[in-house]
């Protein structure tokens, strides 16, 4: 089967694997292939994205929403149109978005059938994003994965941690009563193939651990029990907020509490279902 993958990053070299640049697909149309995966998107948490005022906070700027939007919106809308202009098209259209649809709450439970996407920047983010996704008929099967903190060796949503973590300097962020939706790298990998070789799989997929009470103390606690070191220190609210500016770190200070309901009932069998697992594979 091949497959072609739309992402930021590219990891390897497969011959069933093909990673086609987006002038290709808007002069010369979609190759052929069974499965179109996308995994395009800039990185929301980047630290480095800064406030081009000198001396000035890391703020929230209008040019990095735009990047954000286009990042997803426009890659998804071209690859949707060439899906849908095809005159082969692929068994299965895959896209890869994130739990920021559910609205944060310490006592709300989510899973694929509940509501959002209509509350701040990010959850209407991934509402657009996966609007953009949809083709007419049923030609093609279509699977949308929303995605938590993916957990893997050399980078993930832990590599900006683990420094301080090995240092002994890790903690909670904020209360540390926020949940944390987190998955293994080898499990939400493992769901994408799962969606592209079941036929019967379609609509959404939330690719996250089954172990969805997990706060972010805990999390904080698991992680310095992986590296032998101690996560004690809290890293303050405020401290989060001057580093991602206050919108982007809702993201870091709150959380949700996501049910793979349909993904586990899919018949996914997952790798790393515990998070103490989860993690010392990813610091080893």
């Amino acid at each position: 089967m091949r497959v072609l993958i739309a992402s930021s990053a590219w990891y390897g070299k497969s011959p069933h694997l093909k990673k086609c640049p987006q002038s290709e697909l808007t002069h010369s149309g979609l190759p052929h292939c069974e499965a179109v995966v996308n995994l395009a998107g800039e990185n929301i948490l980047n630290p480095f994205r800064r406030s081009p005022e000198p001396g000035r906070a890391p703020w929230w700027t209008e040019a990095y929403r735009k990047d954000l939007l286009s990042s997803r919106l426009d890659t998804t809308h071209i690859l949707a149109t060439a899906i849908a202009k095809a005159t082969q098209p692929p068994q299965v259209w895959v896209l890869v978005t994130g739990t920021a649809y559910y609205q944060p709450s310490l006592t709300a439970e989510y899973d694929e059938d509940s509501p959002g996407g209509n509350f701040d920047f990010f959850s209407n983010l991934v509402s657009k994003w996966e609007a953009a996704a949809k083709l007419p008929g049923d030609a093609t099967r279509q699977v949308v994965v929303r995605s938590g903190a993916v957990l893997g060796r050399g980078g993930g949503a832990i590599s900006h941690m683990l420094l301080p973590f090995r240092l002994g300097l890790g903690g909670p962020i904020g209360s540390g009563r926020q949940f944390f939706p987190w998955i293994h790298i080898e499990d939400i990998s493992g769901i994408l193939v799962h969606a592209i070789e079941n036929g019967q799989v379609n609509g959404i997929l939330n690719g996250v651990s089954p172990a969805s009470s997990t706060t972010n103390a805990e999390f904080a606690k698991a992680l310095g029990a992986a590296l032998g070191r101690p996560a004690f220190l809290p890293l303050p609210s405020p401290a989060v907020q001057a580093v991602f500016g206050r919108e982007r770190a809702v993201m870091l200070l709150e959380g949700q509490k996501v049910i793979p309901r349909r993904t586990l009932a899919s018949g996914y069998q997952y790798v790393f279902p515990e998070l103490g697992a989860a993690l010392k594979q990813a610091v080893s």
